[in-house]
């Protein structure tokens, strides 16, 4: 399980703009294409109506999140992210989710409502479900498909 160094706002969901603002996100966004460290003047090009020092202001918000490595290259700082898009939106989901668990009186209806929602989207999805409790069990082996029952 991926624990992030910072936890999730009340009200926020898994979704990157949730947790960050819009600004973040494209920052994030410019940083997972571009796939190696950059400082504020490399990613000048990609915002060309933000300022420098906006710019700036927003990798050291992402860095002191938690969420950016910076390291010192001469007078300039190169940011990289710590987590590819699926680890943040992953880590963010865990957060929900624990704060839900942590602060439901019952699991038992949360757990339902959550089995009822799966079923309605993708009965697949619910066999993959039931697969991984059997794993985490220890059972490892395969459940019949609701199909095959």
């Amino acid at each position: 399980m991926l624990r992030l160094p910072f936890t999730l706002p009340r009200g926020a969901h898994g979704d990157l703009g949730a947790f960050f603002g819009k600004l973040e996100v494209r920052v994030l966004d410019a940083l997972w294409r571009r796939g190696d460290a950059a400082s504020v003047r490399d990613l000048q090009a990609d915002f060309p109506s933000t300022a420098y020092t906006t710019l700036m202001t927003t990798l050291d918000r992402l860095h002191r999140k938690g969420v950016l490595e910076r390291m010192k290259a001469g007078r300039a700082f190169l940011y990289r992210p710590r987590y590819t898009r699926d680890e943040l939106r992953l880590g963010l989901a865990e957060n929900a989710l624990g704060v839900i668990l942590g602060t439901a009186v019952s699991t038992r209806p949360l757990l339902s409502f959550l089995l009822d929602a799966v079923s309605r989207r993708d009965e697949a999805l619910l066999d993959e479900l039931e697969r991984l409790v059997r794993e985490k069990r220890g059972n490892g082996s395969p459940a019949p498909s609701r199909r095959d029952r």
